[in-house]
């Protein structure tokens, strides 16, 4: 068989299965109100969770920067693409996060990657929780070190691993888990790294912005200031595009050093940083946004609840109905739509299998009234799913 014939035989497999993905052509801004392939809907799968993704205010500052800076870095960090505002926002995210440095990447994926990476040989093998996003199991593989999944949150078999070697680990987790919602229990895993002398990197993606005092993430949620490695992004409730590491001076010289997709790629457009410090004024200054999004997360939690659907743990923006078989979900992601409503489905490999999804995300632009007409439409669907789970119980 040919090269082409082996795609095509792939993506046939993948339809078979319902595993076969599409994009969807978005014709306008990313807001609660969207036209995706030309139909006017409702969104509920947004990571833009404080709605500045189409907000004026951060479009005139990269507006106003691209006038006077143009449209690109034109080169690395490390050639002459290290910009003003760049160092702006490094300095200002440090500022916000209470830590000393901040060094900025050019996407969550890349910081992930080339962070694992660097730090790969300082140790001599990485745990990482099951859930973990894509992007840091990658950067844990590239290390090429022994490489281990604990089960889900599950401490007591990280306890028991970390205690089998004296040679320094990494622990790696996401902080809010991008298809459960949940977050890790820090606490407990930074007294765990301590004890056992590993290095705790926690991908706050999910979770900086929106939870903790001020925004400041799961570390703040937590109270927990000893997570050295702190990986955020610009791209969900910042609205923008990039993201960054965050640790003690020296940690952000290191990486500096040694990161290969830090010293490697070209710098962010200028504007980006631009819109990012916007962003980042509008977190500090307005924390009703916060304050309204945590009311819709509680009035859509109690309305599955009356509708007796099972509860997850999740307190974060990121709502799962789990469906179990990638038919359901898909069946439910198509009525919701009939009804104008978009919730994409999430199956196998994101998720493990037989835990096929309605990832729904809230943001703060949505409103009561937007919640309530999501839970409507669910309504018929989850009663007789619960029905017939009780039925087969019976």
């Amino acid at each position: 068989m040919n090269w082409a014939g082996r795609w095509q035989q792939a993506i046939a497999d993948a339809e078979a299965t319902g595993l076969y993905r599409q994009r969807r052509l978005l014709k306008s801004a990313q807001n609660v109100q969207q036209e995706i392939d030309g139909k006017s809907v409702l969104s509920f799968s947004s990571n833009d969770y404080l709605g500045l993704a189409a907000d004026p205010r951060l479009a005139l500052a990269g507006e106003q920067a691209i006038q006077r800076y143009g449209v690109g870095a034109g080169a690395s960090h490390l050639v002459n693409g290290h910009h003003r505002l760049h160092h702006e926002l490094e300095e200002a995210l440090a500022d916000f996060l209470g830590r000393e440095a901040v060094l900025l990447f050019s996407s969550g994926y890349m910081a992930n990657l080339g962070t694992l990476q660097a730090l790969g040989p300082l140790v001599q093998r990485i745990y990482h929780d099951r859930l973990n996003h894509a992007s840091l199991l990658d950067g844990g593989r590239l290390t090429g070190l022994p490489f281990r999944r604990y089960p889900h949150g599950n401490l007591a078999t990280l306890e028991r691993w970390l205690g089998q070697y004296t040679e320094h680990s990494l622990v790696v987790t996401d902080g809010v888990f991008s298809m459960d919602g949940d977050s890790a229990p820090l606490n407990e895993l930074t007294a765990l790294a301590r004890t056992h002398n590993s290095l705790l990197v926690v991908d706050d993606a999910h979770g900086i912005g929106v939870l903790g005092e001020g925004g400041r993430g799961v570390t703040a949620a937590f109270d927990s200031t000893e997570v050295p490695v702190l990986v955020g992004t610009l791209s969900k409730a910042f609205g923008c595009y990039g993201a960054f590491v965050a640790g003690d001076r020296s940690l952000i010289d290191y990486l500096i050093q040694y990161a290969r997709t830090y010293r490697y790629t070209t710098a962010l457009p200028p504007s980006i940083a631009a819109s990012a410090l916007a962003a980042l004024d509008v977190i500090r200054q307005e924390p009703e946004r916060r304050v309204h999004l945590q009311r819709l997360i509680e009035r859509f939690r109690h309305g599955l609840q009356a509708l007796g659907w099972p509860l997850g743990a999740s307190d974060s923006p990121i709502q799962p109905v789990i469906m179990g078989s990638t038919e359901r979900a898909i069946d439910a992601a198509e009525q919701l739509l009939q009804q104008g409503i978009l919730v994409v489905p999430i199956r196998p490999p994101t998720v493990p299998v037989g835990s096929a999804r309605l990832r729904i995300t809230l943001t703060a632009q949505h409103s009561m009234a937007d919640v309530d007409r999501l839970l409507s439409a669910l309504g018929p669907f989850l009663t007789e799913s619960v029905r017939v789970t009780e039925d087969q119980h019976e």
